[in-house]
């Protein structure tokens, strides 16, 4: 396969290309001059990079769970990058902001602030203090690279473990910790000791034998096999609840993964970045598999939607770096991002955020498994609270996958004012704000119901 069929077979497992034919077409039926000439602007300015560049639409202003265009164009946000969990324009969050504008908007790296103090706590309390020494950074990928650090410090060894198709960032240790092929083509040697497996496939099975319906305990079992035969690896990174294609393990694999890594000296790292902090009806997705992870690494919405706020929480006896510069951060310990942080975990409890999950989780699984009773092309539907994915075939029985078919589901419903993300080629993924109310949601799956009905 050239180099560029190769890269062009990834782009489209990846989803949302911004070079497709359907991306083409939606950007000459743009016909407000104004946007057009933003549109090249843009282009003309900035690098142009996969899944960015050129621009789907340029926004002007946002409210609740809509964005509005420079046009006047509205959508409902069902994608929002997963900092758009408490919406957009939320006036409870931005006027704490503001107040702390106005008495401490920076604190060099030397010293220390309240905000700073109170989040921390809070956070490790929200573990119940099983996680209770907390690390600060601007972006969930220097948070994971954070993570890294330590694990090196605390084992000893320098081998990692994470998911093929997993993504934790753009860095080039976090590209090398992923597994996905369009963020590391093209860029040479990457990071040494990275290991991989397969992460978990709920609806296709094992590579190997995707007829074995027996869960996913063989991963597991893979996951294994790899510890054993490496023999040092030092940690292992994965997404608790795979966030872009949805798919959601067992208790009883993530249990057996807790005491895999027990048994090999291997720290457990989940990376709760895009689904931390509610999105799948708990304060963190672990907290449904009745065990407690090493590390949990935070970031996306944990700045509820205004600033760039990452976390690193970990055991006590991870305490162990003192001599060297984890993070280093400028913005380390930002009052700007706690005091939006803390906003946020207000807005939450005073709001019943968690409890409003749950209703809405039994709509969106209702909604959805009647349209995949009456939609042949829905092969599988999965989720949790409000982290769904809708996983589109050609043939049920074969299972293989369509990826025009997502592309023009996609189109069409952002033409109607519902905009989410295709994962994977042919996922549809579904992540609405978690203050969505029972109407928008409904209103928002009527739209994706019109386009099944209109494309299949």
């Amino acid at each position: 396969m050239s180099d560029t069929k190769h890269t062009a077979k990834h782009l489209v497992e990846e989803g949302d290309l911004n070079l497709s034919g359907q991306r083409k077409q939606w950007h000459d039926a743009l016909t407000d001059g104004a946007t057009q000439a933003a549109l090249q602007r843009d282009a003309d300015r900035f690098l142009h990079q996969a899944l960015s560049t050129p621009c789907l639409d340029v926004l002007a202003s946002s409210d609740g769970v809509r964005l509005t265009s420079l046009a006047g164009k509205i959508y409902v946000d069902f994608h929002g990058n997963n900092v758009h969990q408490l919406g957009y324009n939320n006036s409870f969050i931005i006027d704490r902001v503001k107040q702390q504008l106005d008495t401490l908007a920076f604190c060099p790296r030397r010293f220390t602030n309240l905000p700073a103090i109170e989040l921390a706590e809070r956070l490790a309390a929200l573990t119940e203090h099983r996680l209770s020494r907390v690390l600060f950074a601007p972006g969930g990928t220097s948070a994971i690279g954070m993570a890294l650090k330590l694990a090196r410090i605390h084992t000893g060894k320098f081998k990692t473990l994470a998911m093929y198709d997993a993504f934790h960032g753009a860095s080039m240790d976090s590209i090398s910790l992923g597994g996905e092929y369009v963020f590391q083509q093209g860029l040479g040697p990457l990071m040494a000791g990275s290991v991989h497996v397969p992460p978990v496939d709920s609806y296709r099975g094992m590579w190997f034998n995707p007829n074995d319906r027996s869960g996913d305990m063989a991963y597991a079992d893979y996951l294994g096999y790899v510890l054993e035969k490496e023999g040092d690896i030092g940690v292992l990174v994965a997404e608790t609840v795979r966030s872009t294609t949805v798919h959601v393990p067992s208790q009883a694999y993530w249990q057996r993964i807790r005491e895999l890594c027990d048994q090999h000296g291997v720290l457990l790292v989940f990376d709760e970045i895009p689904i931390g902090l509610g999105r799948t009806g708990k304060s963190f997705a672990y907290q449904h598999y009745g065990i407690v992870p090493d590390i949990v690494v935070l970031g996306k919405g944990l700045g509820a939607g205004i600033m760039p706020m990452a976390a690193m929480l970990c055991k006590d006896e991870l305490n162990v770096a003192a001599q060297v510069s984890l993070g280093h951060f400028t913005h380390e310990k930002s009052p700007l991002g706690a005091a939006a942080a803390l906003a946020g975990l207000d807005y939450m409890d005073t709001h019943d955020i968690l409890p409003h999950v749950g209703r809405m989780e039994r709509i969106m699984a209702d909604r959805l498994e009647a349209m995949k009773a009456t939609y042949e092309a829905i092969g599988d539907v999965r989720g949790i609270g409000l982290l769904w994915g809708v996983e589109l075939v050609k043939n049920r029985e074969t299972k293989a996958p369509d990826a025009a078919l997502a592309e023009r589901v996609l189109y069409h419903c952002l033409g109607r004012g519902l905009s989410f993300k295709v994962s994977g080629g042919n996922v549809l993924s579904l992540y609405p704000p978690l203050v969505i109310t029972e109407d928008e949601l409904h209103r928002a799956l009527d739209i994706l119901d019109d386009a099944f009905r209109s494309q299949v």
